[in-house]
């Protein structure tokens, strides 16, 4: 089994942080007595450093006794390190990168892997992309947009026009929702990722993003998040008021269609409509692991073989 959405970090990438600390706001803490420590990056970004976050060999026994044989790693969101300055953004992509890649080099059978990069500047994103490739990644995760710059905002022609002559993966991947009206009971996460997911995958469609960059494949985590459930909602919109999307070429559903997703949704009702509305063959097996919100090992539809095809790596 493949698992296309799971997470690491190497021990070069945790140095890092240690020997940078201050510049971007990491502390270590032991929060609960038996959980164990968590990083906190720039006063906000927490999560529990789980030991298969960072030690490959028990992140390689875990993937064993869930039965899973290759795994697509990517960076944390946690480490975009977009609030911070080009350089330093920069800085932490190359060694993530480069640890990534010794890690893949040494055990191609069990490993792909997923590039980050300075998206805040798209000219060195594009050419932390390009060596990423050069390197052999598959592409790059990335966040699903800067404050108020949606990713089909022309500031980011630059990257998108690397990723397209690349041919590169692009899995969009959100951070942690910031409206103050969720705040509490873990809603930034709970509801708000995948709202942002949503906001994101309706912008790449209704802007016609798919027809401007038709060889980047783009994969959205967590299944899209609410858009394939109210897909009908953007036909109906499209068909209504024509000045929604004046530019596409189809209705919404028909390019919801040409993107990939991941199966993390933890419910058997949401992954088969999600199979019904996009396809299988558009269906990648992922857990998001070693987060707590994660399904292990990842799920697949009963009777349904998913795998990583030819197409998409």
């Amino acid at each position: 089994m493949y698992d296309f959405h799971t997470h690491f970090i190497p021990s070069d990438v945790l140095a890092w942080l240690k020997e940078n600390k201050s510049a971007v706001n990491a502390e270590w803490e032991k929060k609960v007595p038996d959980k164990h420590e968590f990083l906190t990056v720039n006063r906000k970004w927490s999560f529990e450093l789980k030991p298969a976050f960072y030690d490959l060999e028990l992140y390689k026994t875990e993937c064993y006794r869930a039965g899973v044989t290759h795994s697509v790693l990517s960076p944390i969101p946690q480490l975009f390190m977009y609030e911070f300055s080009d350089e330093l953004t920069t800085e932490v992509a190359r060694i993530y990168n480069g640890a990534l890649t010794n890690i893949v080099k040494q055990e191609p059978k069990c490993f792909s892997a997923l590039a980050t990069v300075p998206l805040p500047n798209p000219e060195k994103a594009a050419t932390v992309l390009n060596e990423a490739i050069n390197l052999g990644l598959k592409g790059a995760i990335i966040g699903p947009d800067l404050g108020e710059k949606l990713l089909s905002d022309k500031y980011f022609t630059p990257f998108f026009e690397e990723a397209n002559r690349l041919e590169a993966i692009l899995f969009i991947h959100p951070l942690l929702n910031t409206d103050p009206r969720i705040k509490s009971k873990k809603m930034p996460n709970l509801i708000g990722v995948p709202w942002e997911t949503t906001v994101t995958a309706t912008n790449l469609i209704l802007s016609g993003f798919i027809d401007k960059y038709p060889k980047i494949k783009i994969v959205f985590s967590h299944g899209g998040g609410y858009l394939p459930y109210q897909i009908g909602r953007l036909d109906k919109g499209y068909e209504m008021w024509k000045d929604v999307a004046p530019n596409l070429q189809a209705k919404p559903s028909e390019y919801l269609k040409r993107f990939w997703y991941d199966t993390v949704l933890w419910n058997e009702n949401s992954l088969e409509l999600l199979v019904k509305t996009v396809g299988a063959d558009r269906i990648l097996p992922g857990s998001d692991y070693p987060f707590d919100l994660s399904v292990w090992p990842p799920a697949i539809i009963k009777g349904q073989t998913y795998k990583l095809t030819g197409e998409i790596l």
